[in-house]
């Protein structure tokens, strides 16, 4: 027995007979439209999340942890970088909220067809635009 014939069906890649493999599309065929942002910024605010849940905990821990270091963690998030993170933070919460919610009405059977699907995306954008801006107000409002 040759060592060509050992297996059943290999080496048939080379043959003149193989039919040419599928090739992936790449990104550059795609045309981003309103819900693939929607549905890609989703999960990266998802990842981001892990981020500023991080500096809640640490300034909970640094609370607890005492005056003096306390006093670091809380200068650190209320100066106007930690503000601007915080500010980042609270739009990626909303964001992720509002993504949640449309794919759970996708998953009950509602909205899901391209024309209110593609205006549910763009209310996500708008609706945690908005919602970021009245909870900051309302907290320098009520500070």
């Amino acid at each position: 027995m040759s060592s060509t014939s050992s297996s059943a069906g290999a080496g048939q890649a080379g043959t003149k007979n193989a039919r040419p493999r599928p090739l992936s599309p790449h990104l550059s065929v795609y045309r981003f439209i309103p819900t693939m942002v929607a549905s890609i910024l989703h999960r990266a605010t998802g990842a981001a999340l892990y981020f500023g849940t991080l500096l809640i905990a640490w300034w909970l821990v640094a609370a607890a942890a005492g005056p003096g270091a306390f006093a670091w963690a809380n200068g650190f998030l209320s100066s106007w970088f930690g503000l601007l993170i915080l500010f980042g933070y609270t739009w990626v919460l909303m964001h992720h909220m509002l993504g949640g919610v449309r794919h759970f009405l996708w998953d009950m059977g509602l909205f899901d067809s391209k024309p209110v699907s593609t205006r549910l995306a763009y209310a996500t954008f708008v609706g945690s635009a908005a919602l970021t801006v009245l909870i900051w107000l309302i907290a320098l409002i009520a500070r």
